[in-house]
């Protein structure tokens, strides 16, 4: 552990105040603040604490949500899918026996994990916070350390609220300049992950920073900390300022009156101290990124949506048999625009792009036209809170008058462990984090990463289309 008076970074710090003590393995006990769970992979840790004999060592400490298995086009119980069922009634179950509070459909608080945990102010700087699920690492807009676990780390945090870790080197990734029209925190993230790849951030925590990074807004943050986990860091963050604090004023689980107060001043100590030491550093002009979109089948394989899809012999040795798996895959054609090329279905959603500032980003795509005949389009708010803002200001009419099917809030066609699913060989322009083979259902079916507003852009068309053409 470091000298109090050694500079340090948000991360170091962090990890000093949360560490319980340092393992023979090398690896350090880390207590974690805060525990989220749904019903994927959740069932299994439980089970594991009931055969070992275990209790839940702090369950106020840990909240629920349903997400993944969850319909977005009816909630009728039981679920029409007997799995999903079972899993909903599994986590009913766990939740009630071990007293841990469920932001179910009744409850009206219900939507994705990593929506729910920051609108509810569950979320807050300094914390460590932990999940079954890759893409806890959103949770880090807020100065959080927030993990991605396994099924065995889920018991482990159930049974102890701790779990064994290694620490990171930490990275800080700058990005300098200013966005231009119609480029957005995804298009940040995306080409972030172009320049280092997606192993590139193996061992490290990105701290994220400059002046475009101090210009977004707390939902832009937590799409460019949810996509970290894609450039292989095992989480990212930024450093809590007034954004931050302004946006968890009057949340219902953020300190209330003078313990906001309180907590600011604790809140604005954990930021990296200015002469901090960083591992290594990384920068990008922001004033150079255009809007972005997939062309592979990995987060790193993107362009500008202008730019020419590549050709294997263009590539260094190394990464040309990943092209031509990937051109193959996508059946595209090297040297033509990502611009024009057709899609099936349009997706607007997930963990990464849920949010209100998406929801009506898209909507003022929206406005300009009708979803081409033939593209199906989907609009899934990442929570009730978000459904509830979004049809207050009329915007989930403006989608279903472009022809967009307006859906309840869950995770939708991100991961498809639902009914919402590409069939065969059909292509989307989606919002979402991955663009693996087989990612949204079908075994065929083929994924384009884009910013809301590109994707909405995308269903009137009915092809790929540069957004700052619409807006």
């Amino acid at each position: 552990m470091s000298d109090s008076k050694t500079p340090k970074t948000l991360y170091q710090k962090v990890w000093d105040a949360h560490t319980v003590r340092e393992l023979t393995t090398g690896q350090t006990q880390l207590f974690i603040g805060t525990h989220l769970i749904h019903e994927v992979t959740s069932p299994q840790a439980f089970a594991m604490i009931r055969e070992l004999g275990l209790g839940v060592r702090f369950p106020k400490r840990t909240f629920a949500t349903v997400d993944h298995i969850i319909p977005t086009d009816t909630r009728i119980r039981p679920l029409s899918d007997p799995m999903a069922e079972a899993m909903m009634s599994e986590l009913e179950n766990n939740c009630r026996d071990y007293d841990i509070e469920l932001f179910d459909v009744a409850s009206g608080q219900q939507g994705i994990v990593h929506v729910i945990g920051p609108e509810q102010g569950l979320t807050q700087p300094g914390m460590t916070i932990a999940c079954g699920d890759s893409h806890t690492s959103t949770h880090g807009a807020f100065g959080a350390i927030a993990f991605g676990i396994g099924t065995s780390q889920v018991r482990d945090v159930l049974a102890t609220q701790t779990l064994a870790m290694a620490s990171l080197k930490v990275r800080r990734v700058n990005v300098t300049g200013k966005l231009g029209p119609g480029v957005y925190a995804k298009d940040v993230t995306l080409a972030i992950i172009r320049e280092l790849g997606v192993n590139g951030g193996v061992g490290y925590a990105y701290e994220y920073a400059g002046p475009v990074i101090d210009a977004m807004s707390m939902e832009e943050r937590m799409t460019l900390c949810n996509m970290a986990i894609e450039g292989g860091a095992r989480c990212g963050y930024v450093n809590p300022d007034p954004i931050t604090f302004e946006y968890l004023r009057g949340r219902p689980r953020s300190p209330q009156g003078e313990a906001f107060d309180r907590a600011v001043v604790q809140w604005s100590a954990m930021a990296s101290d200015a002469d901090a030491v960083f591992d290594d550093a990384f920068e990008l002009d922001g004033s150079s990124i255009e809007p972005t979109v997939t062309w592979g089948i990995n987060p790193s394989q993107n362009l500008g949506v202008n730019d020419r899809i590549p050709s294997a012999a263009d590539v260094p040795d190394e990464e040309r048999a990943s092209i031509s798996e990937a051109l193959d895959y996508m059946d595209l054609t090297p040297g033509k625009r990502l611009a024009g090329t057709p899609i099936d279905v349009a997706f607007i959603g997930s963990c990464t792009n849920g949010r209100i500032s998406d929801m009506r980003e898209a909507a003022r795509v929206a406005k300009t036209g009708k979803v081409k005949e033939g593209v199906r389009a989907l609009v899934v708010p990442g929570s009730h809170e978000v459904a509830k803002m979004a049809e207050d200001e009329g915007l989930d009419e403006i989608f279903r008058a472009a022809g967009f099917q307006w859906r309840e809030p869950g995770c939708s066609m991100c991961l498809a462990m639902n009914p919402d699913k590409l069939q065969g060989r059909e292509i989307c322009a989606s919002s979402s984090n991955r663009n693996f083979q087989g990612r949204q259902g079908s075994p065929t079916g083929r994924t384009l990463l884009m910013s809301p507003a590109m994707v909405a852009a995308a269903a009137i068309a009915g092809k790929v289309v540069d957004v700052r053409e619409v807006l």
